[in-house]
């Protein structure tokens, strides 16, 4: 058995400084005695799939990262952990626990995860080694695990069985409601514009330090053929998780940070606003292209025309929120949102379809990824 302290330490010796996760009971020594250091960031996520994203951005950023989470939630990380980190190339410490280990009385929920763990982890191509028991094993395996994230760009995983971490108590208290936000609604009617007419707007009034996430499909190449700039990042796959990402690169980045999101991909991901909301990035903007629809995959309805984005934003605690019909209006709500202190949420609805033969990028994901992340290092510090 080991203590939170003892790995902490060792994981900063080798660089990592940066956590996020969802709660386990095998983790509670671990994720208290992060909380308790206050040298570390830690972001408590809503799903595991979350967290990864976050740690993705975070990554991005220049962190070195760790991702906690019990083995229940790898069916949560599957997808952020294949169609995000393995063709982005971005690596994280991935620590899960074994719940349901076989042999160990546990929950009847656990017992098919419990069996499959360790399979599951190699399937989607991740290493894996037994989560570090004594302080002897402590030094050796977290060498192996950066060296092995360092040789190929991917994370490396860590399965903690029950006790390998001795009891910590949690010396930090809940986190505080913030003050309600303020909002501007776009009273204007007229045609819904297009995407990317929304995108090209955008485009004329922004500077060259801003960071820009596009969620996957349409949106992203659409970005990428009006302008591809270094400071663009096209997400794809891992729906749902460009808002995710954008808090773990905002958090850990002094320049400014814009989220082009969609109405399904942040349905999908509801979560991610409650925690943006938390932990309130002053430097980010999540901007909702709302067309009602999936539209990469034919149209099908979306039940967003039931969902007012910017106050349930504004509910999350989000500073700013914006519900915008024109580009007019929404030209208003980019101007008061770099006024005002963020997380600022603009929602715009807008018609359905895009571009006629519409391409895609034609840099690959893990060079995007790489002159994303050099172009956040230059200049930047962390706020």
């Amino acid at each position: 058995m080991i203590t939170a302290s003892q790995f902490i330490t060792e994981a900063g010796r080798q660089g990592f400084d940066f956590y996020t996760g969802v709660p386990c009971s095998f983790l509670t020594p671990l994720i208290n005695g992060v909380l308790n250091d206050r040298s570390l960031a830690y972001v408590g996520a809503t799903s595991e799939g979350e967290a990864v994203a976050i740690a993705a951005g975070a990554w991005l950023a220049g962190r070195r990262t760790v991702v906690m989470c019990q083995n229940s939630g790898l069916g949560n990380a599957v997808n952020p952990l294949t169609s995000l980190n393995a063709p982005f190339r971005i690596p994280t410490l991935f620590v899960t626990t074994w719940r349901g280990q076989p042999g160990i009385p546990d929950e009847p929920q656990h017992a098919v995860m419990g069996q499959i763990t360790q399979d599951l982890l190699t399937l989607i191509g991740l290493e894996q080694a037994p989560f570090p028991a004594t302080t002897e094993d402590l030094g050796p395996v977290l060498a192996v695990a950066t060296e092995r994230m360092a040789a190929r760009h991917l994370p490396y995983a860590l399965v903690m069985a029950k006790g390998s971490v001795a009891e910590e108590d949690l010396r930090t208290g809940p986190r505080a409601a913030p003050p309600l936000g303020k909002r501007f609604d776009d009273a204007a009617e007229g045609p819904l514009p297009t995407r990317l007419a929304v995108l090209e707007r955008f485009l004329a009034t922004t500077d060259e330090e801003t960071a820009v996430i596009a969620t996957t499909g349409k949106c992203g190449r659409e970005l990428f053929t009006l302008a591809d700039r270094p400071q663009h990042l096209y997400q794809v796959g891992s729906m749902g998780g460009a808002s995710a990402m954008g808090l773990g690169v905002a958090l850990n980045t002094g320049k400014k940070v814009v989220v082009f999101d969609g109405d399904g991909a942040l349905l999908m991901k509801m979560g991610n606003l409650a925690t943006i909301g938390a932990y309130a990035p002053a430097n980010l903007l999540h901007v909702v292209l709302d067309n009602g629809v999936h539209d990469s995959t034919g149209g099908q309805a979306t039940v967003s025309a039931s969902v007012d984005f910017a106050q349930v934003a504004l509910a999350c605690g989000y500073r700013y929120a914006a519900g915008c019909r024109t580009l007019d209006g929404f030209a208003h709500a980019l101007r008061q949102a770099r006024e005002n202190s963020g997380p600022a949420l603009i929602h715009i609805r807008i018609t359905p379809g895009s571009l006629s033969k519409l391409g895609r990028p034609t840099i690959g994901p893990a060079d995007v990824a790489m002159r994303f992340k050099a172009f956040l290092a230059e200049g930047s510090a962390r706020s």
